[in-house]
């Protein structure tokens, strides 16, 4: 790839330091691959006024490019498709992120480069006139990357074959590939009150998380040493949070705290501090949260959304509930409550041979470094065909 200013380009709306799921997704494979000597560059949106358009950011070369307005979740960026282009072709790889309202514009400009799309989850907004018209035109863009991609990554077999984009992704070379995940033992207990029974969210304190019925499930346990801790941010998520919304919920009752955003090793230590993790979302693509706490050997309880239940299926550490079934969710989580401790350690261990940075890692660069060759002898060639890796 020594032809190319950069080896991969990856592209997307959010980066660090903004958090969600998905961008550190993308943080971790992009640091990663530059770790292994890549030349990585990410082009993104200056999501806040005070990052600068061009860093270099743990050996990644960050582009970002101004934001006018943001409509919902998403920033509006004048020149985020032509950089997002010109970046592209200088580099040997193209891997954009979906769900992205210029995912397809982007792809369409992406001449004589492999393309690589990661399609994360189908796009999920509350319910309106506005966010039905914006769900469409994102699902139309993108269709349009993923007819124009030599690969499609998703997160999980079950994720792909739940998407309404199915009967696309299956007609393409696709392959599950599954979010880099960090190992998180090693915590210290500091978010413990108690010896009662702790049950723990970690995530973006947004509607889609379901967070509302967690609460409302915890509050069906009548055990006054129970402790509901939630992790997460509401401040400076895209789109705005719900803590206004849940305040109410929690009222008086003292057994629920909300942390705020955790960080580094306050995540270990939240982690050390709980004995179920509940990830009750109504949409959800993995969840890199629940993985990381079965791999800190802490059973998980989600929602039986494909994708989202993937972990639950895949290591059998855990329970599915239906989405928004209040009674279903206390219930399962005090039947993983009773696990012992030798069935947390097994789920621990299956969960740490299934996820980790490094399988993540070597899933995507195997792809990577598949794919360039054959896009080199295509232009010999005059053509422009697709590949057929083994999915």
């Amino acid at each position: 790839m020594s032809d190319h200013e950069f080896d991969v380009a990856i592209i997307l709306n959010y980066y660090a330091p903004y958090v969600s799921g998905l961008t550190i997704h993308t943080q971790r494979i992009a640091e990663g691959l530059a770790a292994r000597g890549k030349r990585v560059a990410v082009v993104t949106t200056q999501h806040d006024n005070a990052l600068p358009l061009r860093e270099n950011r743990a050996g990644v070369s960050v582009f970002r490019t101004p934001v006018s307005r943001t409509i919902g979740r998403g920033p509006v960026s004048p020149q985020f498709v032509s950089v997002a282009r010109n970046v592209a072709r200088r580099s040997a790889i193209v891997n954009p992120h979906a769900p992205m309202l210029e995912v397809g514009p982007i792809a369409l400009g992406v001449r004589n480069r492999p393309l690589v799309t990661t399609h994360h989850m189908d796009l999920w907004l509350p319910s309106g006139v506005v966010n039905t018209v914006a769900r469409r035109a994102v699902d139309v863009s993108t269709s349009t990357a993923l007819r124009l991609s030599d690969a499609v990554v998703v997160n999980s077999s079950d994720q792909a074959r739940g998407s309404k984009l199915w009967p696309l992704i299956k007609r393409r070379n696709w392959r599950g590939i599954a979010p880099p995940c960090l190992d998180r033992r090693g915590g210290e207990p500091e978010y413990r009150d108690g010896s009662g029974l702790h049950i723990g969210f970690l995530g973006r304190i947004v509607e889609d998380k379901g967070i509302e019925y967690l609460i409302r499930a915890f509050q069906q346990l009548d055990d006054p040493d129970a402790r509901l801790l939630i992790g997460g941010d509401w401040i400076k998520v895209a789109g705005g949070g719900i803590e206004d919304r849940l305040r109410p919920l929690i009222g008086e009752d003292k057994r629920v705290r909300m942390l705020g955003m955790l960080h580094g090793s306050e995540i270990d230590n939240f982690y050390a501090s709980i004995d179920v993790f509940a990830l009750p979302s109504v949409a959800e693509s993995f969840g890199t949260v629940q993985a990381e706490a079965m791999m800190a050997d802490v059973p998980s309880v989600t929602t039986n959304l494909a994708g989202g239940r993937s972990p639950v299926l895949e290591t059998g550490f855990g329970r599915r509930v239906p989405p928004r079934d209040v009674g279903a969710l206390a219930r399962a989580i005090s039947e993983l409550a009773a696990l012992t401790p030798e069935e947390r350690a097994e789920g621990g261990r299956r969960a740490r041979d299934l996820y980790s940075v490094e399988t993540s890692l070597d899933a995507y660069e195997e792809l990577f470094e598949q794919l360039t060759p054959m896009r080199d002898h295509s232009k010999v060639l005059g053509a422009h065909g697709r590949n057929t890796l083994v999915r």
